[in-house]
């Protein structure tokens, strides 16, 4: 028995978020029933990278999920909607704030069709707020959470992250915060409730350093590429044969195990850097002993040396570097899926990782409606006739 078993889904969300939650669940095996514009479908099907023409993302974000396609704008689209939430535990959506609520889908209906829903809505900015009905994506959102300002270097502009950090984090806590909800539903007897989400405030709540040093010392961060304020040393180095490594030492123990690997021990007693605050005051100093250090080896020479005294220093990875290192391949982080058009795919394996109760990956993202005579059939029991119908109409 898959651990989710038993938890049906109806994933009515697009780019990107939203459709990450659902698709965590359906990792360890939730029923997730994604539904598409009947034209089209997610845009993420069409997102790059492509190989051939064809967008590679949507292997891994559509996988485990039963792709259905309806049209939600039309009345009988509605009334199959309403129909399809009275079979499901949770619906996910990410919709600009009231617009459910226009096509007569609000939360009322909703939970009249079925009084224990649990609703979980992904906005750029909440439900609440004088931003609300700002359209909200991903970049704009980091921006607007205090990470953009403080990535990057002091002389340079600011650096949003090469990919949708703040989309995959939001995934996450919208996953978190449904299991959240069904268990207060189904182990405490609780009812089911609507869950509000924002892009912005997952990352917001990882920042509480911005927080508590502007509230308390009137600090405006500004932009560093290196954790900063709060430890020293560590920041990113290049080995003698020109790799970049990174190096944090964020406690006393590993300061002294970097002393030990250094064989400098004498740095600990060293006024400027016998206690944090003090190496924090004189970071750079510190910074180009670092530096110099790690310079004088190749990465080899350096690994062996700071795992042997346990100073977390690692390579930064790039893609090659991940497919080929044997930790990535032991813990299967990498699996190969066949495809349809592709052959196969690799993509990140499942995680967390259960004892018990394993997640896996059934099917990569399926073709859009692939699923319609399986749901319209099998779990709302209409006939041949009835989903030709809906077809011709333009309704699926």
């Amino acid at each position: 028995m898959n651990l989710l078993s038993g938890v049906r889904v109806l994933d009515l969300s697009t780019v990107i978020a939203a459709p990450f939650a659902a698709g965590l669940m359906a990792d360890f095996g939730a029923d997730v029933i994604k539904v598409e514009q009947p034209e089209g479908g997610d845009p993420f099907r069409r997102l790059g990278p492509y190989h051939n023409k064809e967008g590679l993302r949507w292997a891994c974000m559509g996988r485990n999920k039963r792709c259905i396609t309806l049209d939600l704008r039309k009345a009988e689209g509605k009334e199959i909607l309403l129909k399809l939430v009275a079979n499901c535990d949770v619906l996910i959506e990410n919709f600009r704030v009231g617009t459910l609520d226009k096509w007569g889908l609000d939360a009322k209906t909703l939970k009249k069709a079925n009084p224990d829903l649990i609703i979980a809505r992904v906005t750029g900015y909440g439900q609440t707020g004088p931003y609300a009905p700002v359209a909200g994506f991903g970049t704009p959102a980091t921006a607007f959470s205090g990470m953009t300002y403080i990535t990057g270097y002091p002389d340079r502009p600011p650096v949003s992250p090469s990919f949708s950090l703040v989309d995959y984090v939001t995934g996450l806590y919208t996953a978190m915060s449904v299991m959240m909800a069904l268990y207060h539903r189904d182990a405490l007897n609780g009812k089911g409730q609507e869950i509000d989400l924002s892009l912005y405030e997952g990352i917001f709540r990882m920042m509480e350093i911005l927080v508590a040093d502007y509230d308390k010392n009137g600090v405006i961060r500004e932009r560093k590429p290196k954790l900063s304020g709060t430890s020293s040393p560590g920041g990113t180095y290049q080995t003698k044969d020109g790799k970049w490594v990174v190096l944090v030492c964020s406690t006393d123990r590993t300061w002294e195990y970097l002393t030990n690997a250094m064989q400098r021990r004498d740095l600990l007693t060293n006024p400027h850097f016998d206690t944090m605050q003090n190496r924090v005051a004189n970071d750079a100093e510190l910074d180009e002993i670092v530096k110099g250090w790690i310079h004088s080896y190749t990465y080899k020479e350096l690994k062996e040396i700071v795992d042997r005294e346990g100073v977390p220093v690692s390579l930064i990875y790039s893609a090659e570097d991940i497919f080929e290192d044997p930790h990535y391949a032991a813990r299967n982080d990498i699996v190969e899926m066949p495809h349809k058009r592709l052959g196969s795919i690799k993509m990140p394996g499942v995680f967390p990782v259960f004892s018990e109760t394993p997640g896996e990956i059934k099917w990569v993202g399926p073709e859009l409606g692939e699923h319609n005579q399986d749901v319209y059939g099998g779990i709302l029991g209409l006939s041949q006739d009835e989903i030709a119908e809906l077809r011709a109409k333009n309704i699926i």
